[in-house]
């Protein structure tokens, strides 16, 4: 839902804010006040195209701003784009420069137009005059069709993912033969020249480096071990040896005086640990000169270890796992013939558990479309409109044509005129009617998916929907259809309206008045929040012009009772 909106220095707003609610929030004001501004406003940031013109007469830049309650949806696309969602809204924020330029922030962190576009269709889908924002494309009149008919594609999603996943692994491996074999020769050359170095463990250069420490100072090293054993046991005044006698004086004492028993087994393992020591420092002077050679080879080992890492990583782990994928590579290409037999086995097997699953998701499109095209016939046909319509399901079975949500083309086909052939919904010449029949099907969806029991989580639509303009060419009793029929939508979704008409505006759960207004030699617009007091007399002027009528004010709080 949208939360608020703002524009500073934006066109001829110098400050505005509007704050939204639920239900359906409706935006009047004569014409020329600037009503439009605000949806355009709201346009910039799902993404649409700056330009400089925005920027107020005399000011440095334009910024616009709102605030989204955050969901699970565009939270997604938050983390995809490495952008923080902290809290339960989010707020968006776009400023155009004078100069052309401009910059994005999402939750105050910069970001980009694409981002924006992204969040587009999760946030809000706006209906304006010559453009729909978030596009009401193929792909949307398919998720509309699945929401009506209940139609979930969590099997075909899954059946795809599987057959995607062994097309393309086939298809790298088919792919390409020349520079796999030229490569199956270096992949073959790299694991030899690793198998042959005989690495023993992903250490054994640090325990290399080690024993090449203590060899390369050799001399020194056997002078300081045979120095610590003369001290601690040759000599006449070794410690072994003082230790020993005075061992025999302490227990001595320890046969007259219990006391000195302690002292005595603390004194005899003081010695039992100066001859360890003792024999540890006379192994390792026996061992530095048990292999004068052996410093060579170290270095030469730590040498042939130095060029595998500078080749194919910095630790011989890396080096040993390089082997081990060069192996796996070079094992893939040789065994390539019965791979690919292997591969295409599971791909023809993937491509029947897809087809079983999207031809049943063709069936429920098909038996949905049927039942939609009639009930939002009637729909449209109450907003002053005589048209024909139907939804047609194609189902384009060539795998090129597959995608996780089934391989249905799905499109909206309309006659707007007696004797005139079925289009597309997108080559609709009139705004309005485009709103129109965007409002009917909306509803007409809306009163399905609220009214079967039992059905399945709904699809995700976008959360606020946005009319401009919705009752161009309409007057009467159709209007007052329009009127109830963004009543009964905004029952399930926010929905913003700016109209022209009375009878719309009667509607509204929350009603906005756009003013131009003249302050220190300047126009500007601002936008406010009416009353209901206020509201009457909106709507007593939308009735008679700018001179209210007892007759004009009495017929709006007509208009007003019967809409509540």
């Amino acid at each position: 839902m949208l939360l608020e909106l703002r524009a500073e220095n934006y066109a001829v707003i110098d400050r505005a804010v509007a704050t939204f609610g639920l239900g359906l929030n409706l935006l009047t004001g004569e014409t020329g006040a600037g009503k439009s501004i605000l949806i355009d406003a709201l346009a910039l940031l799902l993404g649409g195209k700056a330009s400089a013109d925005f920027v107020r007469h005399g000011e440095e830049k334009a910024v616009v701003s709102c605030v989204f309650e955050l969901t699970q949806g565009a939270a997604a696309i938050l983390e995809t784009n490495g952008i923080d969602s902290e809290s339960d809204h989010l707020l968006l924020r776009r400023e155009i420069l004078v100069s052309g330029k401009g910059r994005v922030f999402v939750n105050n962190q910069p970001a980009t137009v694409g981002v924006l576009r992204q969040l587009a269709p999760e946030l809000a889908l706006v209906h304006s005059q010559g453009e729909t924002m978030g596009s009401f494309d193929q792909a949307q009149q398919r998720i509309l069709l699945d929401r009506f008919g209940a139609v979930s594609v969590d099997g075909v999603a899954e059946a795809f993912a599987a057959w995607r996943a062994t097309t393309d692994k086939l298809d790298e491996l088919q792919s390409a033969e020349q520079d796999r074999l030229r490569m199956a020769d270096l992949w073959r050359f790299q694991s030899r020249e690793i198998d042959q170095a005989g690495l023993s463990a992903e250490d054994e250069d640090v325990q290399l480096e080690a024993e090449k420490r203590v060899l390369g100072n050799a001399e020194k090293l056997y002078t300081a071990a045979m120095s610590a054993h003369e001290l601690l046991y040759e000599s006449e005044s070794s410690a072994e040896g003082a230790l020993g006698a005075a061992l025999k004086h302490v227990e001595e004492l320890a046969r007259y005086d219990a006391r000195f028993q302690e002292p005595a087994q603390q004194l005899a393992a003081a010695k039992a640990i100066v001859e360890d020591v003792d024999a540890e420092v006379r192994d390792f002077a026996d061992n530095v000169h048990a292999a004068p050679g052996r410093l060579e080879e170290i270095e030469d080992r730590l040498a042939a270890l130095d060029r595998l890492k500078r080749k194919y990583g910095q630790r011989l782990k890396d080096v040993i796992d390089f082997g081990a994928e060069a192996a796996r590579q070079l094992a893939e290409v040789e065994n390539r013939d019965a791979l690919l037999v292997e591969l295409k086995g599971k791909q023809e097997k993937d491509a029947e558990a897809y087809k079983i699953v999207a031809a049943k998701r063709t069936v429920g499109r098909t038996e949905a479309a049927k039942r939609l095209e009639k009930l939002a016939e009637a729909q449209i046909n109450d907003l002053a409109m005589s048209t024909r319509f139907h939804v047609r399901v194609t189902a384009e079975k060539s795998p090129e044509n597959w995608t996780a949500h089934g391989w249905d083309q799905v499109e909206c086909l309309i006659a707007t005129n007696a004797g005139e052939p079925m289009k597309p919904l997108h080559e609709i010449a009139s705004g309005g009617e485009m709103s129109r029949v965007m409002l009917a099907l909306k509803v007409t969806v809306e009163e399905a998916a609220s009214g079967v029991a039992g059905r399945k989580k709904k699809s995700v639509l976008p959360r606020t929907l946005v009319f401009d303009e919705i009752d161009i060419g309409i007057g009467g009793r159709a209007a007052e259809a329009v009127g109830r029929k963004l009543k009964t939508l905004s029952k399930g979704q926010q929905v913003l309206c700016i109209t022209h008409l009375p009878q719309i505006a009667a509607f509204g759960d929350q009603h906005f008045l756009i003013e131009k207004t003249e302050k220190r030699g300047r126009t500007q617009t601002e936008v406010r929040r009416m009353e209901d007091s206020e509201r009457t007399q909106e709507i007593a002027r939308m009735l008679s012009g700018a001179k209210l009528t007892e007759t004009s004010l009495k017929h709006a709080e007509h208009l007003l009772e019967s809409s509540r």
